[in-house]
């Protein structure tokens, strides 16, 4: 059999690679990211890692948890960065591991400027980022012709925790017409009457996507007026991916989790309805 890491890059001694592992499902990975985990002396990994993906770490490799959830303790994302440059600096194979992508809301960005402060040798390894991959696995396409033909995807909170004040919400209201959303979960009633307020539908289709592509997979559907007490009474909780938009209602098309499961799929979600574009 050909060895399918034949011709992959070493992870050399001292130096750091920023990985993504995707948003949930270890068959997500990549194959460099699989070529990582075999190779790395330490894993510094996320929360939001799925434990099933350090399964393919080599049997010697050291696991340093180094996960920020919000509203809990964690630690401080200047300690994480440095603590990658001390372990290359003690010649260690290194392997930042985070979930879904390094670059997409993932801080892999201030982490790869400190090793670059630190001439740390580095390589970045994008993933699957849970805006995109964990929205498939809910049935819910970012893009589709008859529906968007642009995507938005935004924080809910900034580092201080609260709504980012710099976002455009009347922009992204009149000129986005699907918009993601990571870690919106704990603002969304804010958030959803900001996009109110700038002229979306409180109709408009939402979509919350509780532990994207784990078996723990949780979606509730709701509308923009109503997502608040939706939310709360589902008793629901973060990691969540927040979807607004007309594409939410293709789920009822596309959930293939579902239809696994038996759910009977609509071959028109939209009920022949005529869409309007915000766009």
């Amino acid at each position: 059999m050909t060895d399918m890491f034949a011709g992959l890059p070493e992870l050399e001694p001292g130096s750091v690679w920023l990985v993504g592992a995707g948003p949930g499902d270890p068959g997500l990975l990549t194959l460099h990211a699989a070529n990582a985990l075999r190779q790395a002396d330490v894993i510094v990994h996320d929360a939001l890692v799925n434990g099933d993906c350090l399964k393919l770490a080599k049997a010697s490799a050291a696991l340093e948890f180094a996960g920020k959830r919000g509203g809990k303790p964690s630690p401080k994302q200047r300690d994480i960065s440095l603590r990658l440059v001390e372990l290359a600096r003690e010649g260690k194979r290194v392997l930042r591991l985070k979930g879904g992508d390094p670059f997409v809301f993932g801080r892999g960005g201030e982490e790869a400027l400190t090793l670059v402060e630190h001439r740390i040798p580095f390589r970045i390894v994008p993933g699957i980022t849970a805006g995109i991959g964990g929205l498939a696995y809910a049935g819910i396409p970012v893009t589709h012709r008859e529906v968007n033909h642009a995507v938005t995807f935004l924080t809910g909170h900034d580092s201080s925790g609260v709504v980012p004040d710099r976002i455009n919400w009347e922009g992204i209201a009149k000129g986005s017409p699907v918009i993601v959303m990571y870690m919106a979960m704990k603002h969304i009633g804010q958030i959803s009457a900001n996009l109110m307020d700038a002229g979306r539908s409180p109709d408009e289709p939402v979509a919350f996507v509780c532990n994207a592509a784990t078996p723990e997979q949780v979606v509730l559907e709701t509308t923009l007026s109503s997502a608040e007490a939706d939310v709360t009474a589902s008793g629901l909780e973060p990691p969540a991916i927040v979807v607004v938009g007309e594409v939410v209602r293709l789920r009822a098309s596309l959930d293939w989790l579902g239809a696994l499961d038996g759910r009977a799929l609509a071959p028109d979600p939209f009920s022949s309805r005529i869409l309007r574009n915000p766009a």
